[in-house]
C-alpha cells in the first residue's frame, strides 16, 4: 500500500505535465494544408499513408462525410480534428475531381520503452505513471510529450534534493514506422543540508523545537536515517511540525513568517532558514459537547480529555476527537466527524472549545471480500473474521481482523479499505488485499550450521490442506547428530468456536555427543495428541497428552559418570513416560513474521505422570514484547525462565563390593531401594536417580539464547574425563534474556533485518545454586533474512561477562534452504 499513493501521485504529475490545448499542438506541429480552396460536394473520401491506424478510425474522427460539402472551413477543422486524435504528424487534404483526398504521416509507434538508472524512483512506479498517461509500449510516440515528461522527471528529483539529475532520452528508429525509446538516468547525490537557522523563537529553544523533524544537519547517523538529504516534502512537513509543536503549547497567534532555502553553486549543501513570530500562550476557558452524539452525551464527554485551566493544545484537540469518532465508528457510523470549533478570546488569552458531533448515518457491511489468495480458501479467511457481513460497521473489528490475518503465517501483507456502495450512503465493503506467502509446499531441504553441520530435510507440508485450513506435515531429516522422522496433523478449526485438534507422531535418533553437550545417544519415539482452546481474543489454553520411549546409550569412559549412576540407579536404559502438558499463551503481535509491536507471552506446565519410569515436571515461562519506538526503530525484549524437578519418592541404589574382589575390577552388585549391603559385600556408594532426568535438562549458549558463547555450553559441566575439560550437562534451571533494538528500514523489505543485541542467562543445577555473578553476557549484530532458500541467520557478539572455562564464539550463522 505505500507505494500506490506514489504511483498515483507521479501519474498525476506527469499527466499534468502533458495537458496543452489542442490548438498549440496543431501549429506547433504542422499548420493546416489546404492544396484547393474551393467548394465542392464529396462523392466519396480516401485515406493514403495510412499503415496500422485502419480507414475506419480515421473516418469517425473526420468531421466530412461523404455527400458534405466541402468548405475551406470545413478543410480547417477537419485538419484540426486529425491532429487532436494524436495519432500523425502531418496531415493534408486535397480533392480529386469530387473526391477528397486526406494524405496522413502516423506518428510511429513505441516498440520498447526502457528506464535505466533510476533508483529513487521505482521502475515499477514510473513505467505506471508513464502508462497512466499513454506513453508505453504499443503507444502512439509523440516528442512533444516525452520532453515533457522530461521536464518533469528533473522536477520531481529536484524535489528530493537531487539537483545534479541527468534525464537523456534516446530514440532510435525502426522498420515499419516503430520506435525504440530510452529513457537515462543519472541520479547524482542528493544535495545535503548543511545547516538549519531557526530564528524569532524566544520561548524555546531550536534544538528541542527541530529534534523531531526529518530535515537534519549531517550528523553521525545520517548513513542510516538519510535525514541530512534536502527534500520539499520532508521541509514541508517539518513547516506542520513547527506549527504543531507552538499550537500543542497553546501559542494560538503563532506563525511562520518566511522560509528560506538556498543551494551552493555546485548544488551540492543546502541552508534552510525559518522566521517564527511565537505570539501569547492561551490556555482553556471551557470545554462543551454539542449535536447528536448517539450515545449518552455523559458517554461522550468522559472520552473528552481537554478540561478548562489547561494549556491549549492542539494534540489534545486531537486525541479527544479521535476517541469519539473512533467511539461512534465502533456502532456503525463510519464517516462520524468531531469538529473542534474553538471562541478565541485575545484580551483574556484564552480559547473556548466547543466539539460539534456529527454522526453521519449508521453504516450497514454490505459484503466482505478477499483479493490476492490464489492458493488459500475464503473459507480459511473469513473464519479470522471479527467483522461480518450483513453487520454494523466497526472499526475496531475490521483493524482487529486485519491483524488476526498477519498473524496466520499465511500472507507477507495485509490491507484493508472500506469503500461506500455506489448508490447507498449507508453501506460500504470491506476489501482485504493480501499478498500470499508460501503456506505449502515439497521441500528438499540442504542447510548449515556450525553446531549441526550439514542437515538434508525432505518435507511436505501443507498449511492449508485440501483448502480446509488444517496444517498436515511429514518430515525427514538428518545431520551430523540427528535421524528424524516425523508426522503431524493440525485441524485449527475443528469446531466453529476455533478449538483445535491434532497429532504427531515421530521417531529421533539423536546423538548428543555431536550436539556440544554430554557423551550419550538416545533413540526415541512418541505419540501425542494436542488441543486448543481460545478463551478470549488474544488468549488460548493447550493440552498435550502422550506416550513417549527413550532408549539411552552410553560409552564407559567417555560418558560423564553422572549420568550412568543415574541410569544405574533406575536400573534400565530405556524410559517410558506418560506426558501431559497444559499451557497458557497470550499473543498479541501485529506480525506472525516481522512484529513491531505486541506482546507474547506463554506459561506452560509439563508432566511426566505416575506410572511413568521417572516422574518429574517442567514448567517454562517466554516473554517477548516489542515497542515501535519509530517508524525506524523497534525494540524488542525477551525473556525465558525453565525449571525442572523429580517428585515422587526418591529412587535410591547403593553399589557394594563383593569382598576380597579385585579393587580395579570391582565386582559391584547394586541394591535396589537403598537396601543394604547383601552379607560378604560391603558398601562403596549410594546413588539417586532425583531431580530432573539429565535428558530433559536445559540448555544455553548460542544462536537461539546467549549469542557469542558456543551452542549448548553454558552451565554445569561434568568432572575432566581422560584429561579433557568436563562435558556441559545443562542444568534443571534456566534464565536467559535479551535486549535487542530492531531497524526494520534498515533494508527496503519486510523479509529482511538488522538488530543490536545484548543477551545474557546460564543455567544452573537447581534454584539452590543459582548466582547471578554466574550470569553470561554479550552484545553484538544480527540479520535475520527469510530468503527464497529458506531463513538465514547471522549474528557477531562479544563476549561482556565469561569466564575462562567458557567457549566462546563470535561469528554464528544457520541457513536452510528448498529446492
Amino acid at each position: 500500500m505505500t507505494r500506490q499513493p506514489t504511483r498515483r501521485l507521479l501519474a498525476l504529475a506527469l499527466a499534468s505535465a502533458l495537458v496543452a490545448p489542442a490548438w498549440a499542438q496543431t501549429t506547433d506541429t504542422a499548420p493546416p494544408v489546404v492544396l484547393s480552396s474551393e467548394i465542392f460536394t464529396a462523392t466519396d473520401i480516401r485515406i493514403d499513408g495510412l499503415q496500422r491506424i485502419s480507414a475506419g478510425t480515421v473516418l469517425t474522427y473526420l468531421p466530412i462525410e461523404r455527400g458534405d460539402t466541402v468548405t475551406p472551413a470545413s478543410i480547417g477543422e477537419s485538419i484540426r480534428a486529425l491532429y487532436r486524435t494524436g495519432f500523425f504528424q502531418d496531415v493534408s487534404l486535397d480533392r480529386q475531381g469530387s473526391i477528397l483526398v486526406v494524405t496522413v504521416v502516423e506518428r510511429p509507434a513505441i516498440n520498447k520503452l526502457t528506464v535505466t538508472g533510476n533508483k529513487d524512483i521505482k521502475s515499477e512506479q514510473l513505467l505506471s505513471g508513464l502508462k497512466d498517461i499513454g506513453l508505453s509500449e504499443g503507444d502512439t510516440f509523440d516528442r512533444l510529450s516525452l520532453d515533457r515528461v522530461t521536464q518533469e522527471l528533473t522536477r520531481q528529483y529536484n524535489n528530493r534534493g537531487k539537483y545534479n539529475v541527468e534525464i537523456t532520452p534516446t530514440v532510435s528508429q525502426l522498420d515499419r514506422n516503430r520506435v525504440d525509446v530510452t529513457i537515462a538516468i543519472k541520479e547524482g547525490k542528493a544535495a545535503k543540508i548543511r545547516h538549519v537557522n531557526l530564528t524569532g523563537n524566544e520561548k524555546f529553544a531550536g534544538e528541542d523545537i527541530m529534534d523531531s523533524w526529518e530535515s537534519k544537519e549531517s550528523n553521525w547517523l545520517s548513513w542510516y536515517r538519510r535525514d541530512d538529504q534536502y527534500s520539499k516534502e520532508k521541509l514541508s512537513g517539518d513547516m506542520e511540525k513547527l506549527n504543531s509543536w507552538y499550537l500543542d503549547r497553546g501559542y494560538v497567534d503563532f506563525s511562520i513568517d518566511s522560509t528560506q532555502v538556498s543551494i551552493s553553486p555546485d548544488k551540492r549543501d543546502m541552508f534552510i532558514s525559518a522566521g517564527v513570530t511565537e505570539g501569547e500562550q492561551y490556555s482553556i476557558s471551557d470545554v462543551k459537547v454539542t449535536g447528536d452524539t448517539v450515545l449518552p452525551k455523559e458517554e461522550i464527554e468522559r472520552l473528552v480529555i481537554v478540561k478548562p485551566g489547561q494549556t491549549f493544545s492542539r494534540a489534545l484537540l486531537e486525541f479527544t476527537s479521535d476517541a469519539i469518532t473512533a467511539t461512534l465508528g465502533n456502532i456503525g457510523h463510519a464517516f462520524a466527524q468531531v469538529n473542534p470549533i474553538p471562541e478565541v478570546d485575545r484580551e483574556k488569552r484564552t480559547v473556548g472549545i466547543n466539539f460539534q458531533v456529527i454522526p453521519g448515518p449508521r453504516v450497514n457491511v454490505r459484503r466482505i471480500v478477499f483479493k490476492g489468495n490464489a492458493r488459500t480458501s475464503d473459507e480459511v479467511l473469513r473464519r479470522e473474521m471479527r467483522q461480518f457481513e450483513g453487520a454494523w460497521y466497526s472499526q475496531a473489528a475490521i483493524d482487529r481482523s486485519k491483524i488476526r490475518l498477519q498473524r496466520l503465517g499465511f500472507f507477507e501483507t495485509v490491507e484493508v479499505e472500506t469503500p461506500a456502495v455506489p448508490g447507498t450512503s449507508d453501506q460500504v465493503d470491506v476489501v482485504y488485499n493480501v499478498k500470499e506467502t508460501t503456506s505449502g509446499s515439497f521441500v528438499f531441504g540442504l542447510g548449515y550450521s556450525q553446531l549441526s553441520g550439514l542437515t538434508t530435510t525432505i518435507q511436505l507440508s501443507q498449511n492449508n490442506f485440501l483448502g480446509g485450513g488444517n496444517r498436515v506435515s511429514v518430515e525427514a531429516q538428518r545431520s551430523d547428530y540427528l535421524q528424524r522422522y516425523s508426522f503431524s496433523f493440525m485441524n485449527p478449526f475443528f469446531t466453529d468456536e476455533g478449538m483445535s485438534l491434532g497429532y504427531n507422531l515421530w521417531w529421533r535418533e539423536f546423538d548428543y555427543s555431536d550436539f556440544n553437550t554430554a557423551q550419550y545417544s538416545s533413540t526415541s519415539a512418541a505419540a501425542q495428541g494436542v488441543l486448543g482452546l481460545p478463551i478470549t481474543e488474544n488468549d488460548t489454553v493447550s493440552l498435550l497428552f502422550g506416550i513417549d520411549r527413550n532408549q539411552i546409550l552410553t560409552w564407559p569412559g567417555s560418558t560423564p559418570q553422572s549420568i550412568i549412576d543415574y541410569i544405574d540407579a533406575v536400573g534400565r536404559q530405556t524410559f517410558h513416560a506418560w506426558r501431559t502438558e497444559l499451557g497458557w499463551a497470550r499473543d498479541t503481535r501485529n506480525h506472525f513474521f516481522m512484529p513491531t509491536g505486541g506482546l507474547y507471552q506463554r506459561v506452560s506446565a509439563e508432566i511426566a505422570l505416575p506410572g511413568s519410569t521417572v516422574e518429574y515436571y517442567k514448567l517454562n515461562y517466554e516473554f517477548s514484547k516489542y515497542w515501535s519506538l519509530s517508524p525506524a526503530l523497534v525494540l524488542n525484549t525477551r525473556a525465558e525462565l525453565g525449571y525442572g524437578d523429580s517428585y515422587g519418592s526418591e529412587v535410591v541404589r547403593n553399589i557394594c563390593q563383593v569382598n576380597g574382589s579385585d579393587p580395579q575390577i570391582p565386582m559391584a552388585l547394586a541394591a535396589a531401594g537403598g537396601a543394604p549391603c547383601a552379607p560378604g559385600s560391603t558398601l562403596v556408594r549410594t546413588i539417586d536417580a532425583s531431580g530432573l532426568p539429565f535428558f530433559e535438562n536445559f540448555y544455553a549458549g548460542g544462536t537461539r539464547s546467549v549469542r557469542g558463547f558456543r551452542d549448548n555450553t553454558l552451565g554445569p559441566r561434568s568432572e575432566s574425563i581422560s584429561g579433557y575439560r568436563g562435558q556441559p550437562l545443562g542444568g534443571s534451571l534456566k534464565t536467559t534474556g535479551t535486549v535487542e533494538m530492531i531497524f526494520p528500514k534498515l533494508f527496503d523489505s519486510p523479509a529482511a533485518r538488522v538488530s543490536a543485541f545484548v543477551d545474557f542467562g546460564n543455567v544452573f543445577d537447581g534454584v539452590d545454586d543459582f548466582e547471578t555473578s554466574e550470569l553470561r553476557a554479550s552484545a553484538g549484530v544480527a540479520l535475520l533474512w527469510r530468503a527464497p532458500v529458506g531463513p538465514i541467520s547471522i549474528s557477531y557478539a562479544f563476549p561482556l561477562r565469561k569466564k575462562d572455562e567458557d567457549e566462546v564464539e563470535r561469528l554464528q550463522f544457520t541457513f536452510g534452504g528448498g529446492f
